[in-house]
């Protein structure tokens, strides 16, 4: 959805502030400061902090999964072959790439939005998240799952996540992460530079072959 005026103020604000200082930590009072408008402007725009948050994540996951869509319209028009799963982490690689050139704060709120969508107290969120875009990104998983090794369901489910925990958490501490390699951070270059080295080792986890076979606790 496009906002305009004293909504879409509200949504820059909200959008700066989640990206510095986090969903929870925010209030609605500090969004109505940045945004110069009234307390009673989040209740008629959005009708209450929870819907505002969820009009920030559509302005972050709508682009992301519209150019998802995008790439894998083009991939398959352009060849019928079965898309590689590596080619597939790069396709989700260049979406995060793509809205975060065009948002400054896409990439941070995205980090947020996961960390929150996470809490035990965020049902709503998370059936919000579900609702909105699970069919949007159903067959981008499905074609995951043709080219990741043979597992179970349950299995496929915890190898996902921990393909978004790993982005998460590198896209979180990037500028400490690069502070530890010793180098200078040089911002997008850097970003894109980075999502680059995580293709093949995220590949590599999904299609790790999957064992029954745990650490018994001593």
């Amino acid at each position: 959805m496009q906002y305009t005026g004293t909504a879409a103020n509200i949504v820059r604000a909200a959008e700066t502030l989640f990206a510095e200082q986090g969903f929870t930590e925010t209030t609605v009072r500090q969004i109505t400061a940045r945004a110069d408008v009234n307390l009673a402007a989040v209740n008629y725009h959005f009708g209450s902090k929870k819907g505002l948050i969820q009009a920030v994540a559509e302005k972050f996951l709508g682009p992301l999964c519209q150019n998802i869509e995008q790439a894998l319209d083009q991939r398959q028009a352009a060849s019928k072959q079965s898309i590689a799963l590596e080619e597939l982490i790069e396709i989700l690689m260049r979406a995060l790439l793509g809205v975060n050139h065009d948002n400054d704060h896409a990439l941070s709120v995205f980090m947020r939005l996961l960390d929150l969508a996470y809490m035990k107290n965020q049902q709503d969120l998370r059936d919000f998240l579900i609702e909105r875009y699970s069919s949007r990104v159903q067959l981008y998983i499905e074609l995951m799952r043709q080219d990741a090794a043979p597992m179970e369901a349950d299995e496929f489910f915890w190898r996902l996540h921990f393909l978004l925990g790993s982005i998460t958490f590198t896209l979180s501490n990037l500028h400490t992460l690069h502070a530890l390699e010793r180098g200078e951070y040089e911002g997008d270059t850097e970003v894109e530079r980075v999502l680059h080295r995580m293709v093949p080792v995220l590949t590599a986890g999904l299609q790790a072959r999957a064992d029954r076979t745990y650490f018994c606790r001593i």
